[in-house]
């Protein structure tokens, strides 16, 4: 199972937008920080084909940004 964690940057003014666009997405959980315009995202998918369409996904995001991973593991 990868399980992935990552720094999520909204674009400008669309904090609130990214946390609805990233909460719709399945095997995802994202917390908004407190004190920072960033937002944490975990990723926990099945396999990686999913993680992938995942990764997709995020790119296609307008109201992402950037994205930094500060945590990755799969099972190998």
């Amino acid at each position: 199972m990868p399980i992935f964690s990552y720094l999520a940057y909204p674009a400008q003014d669309a904090k609130e937008q990214l946390v609805k666009d990233l909460s719709a997405l399945d095997f995802c959980e994202v917390t908004p920080a407190e004190n920072e315009d960033v937002l944490i995202l975990v990723t926990a998918t099945p396999d990686e084909d999913t993680e992938k369409k995942i990764h997709q996904k995020l790119e296609a995001l307008k109201s992402l940004e950037s994205l930094g991973m500060t945590f990755g593991q799969t099972d190998e």
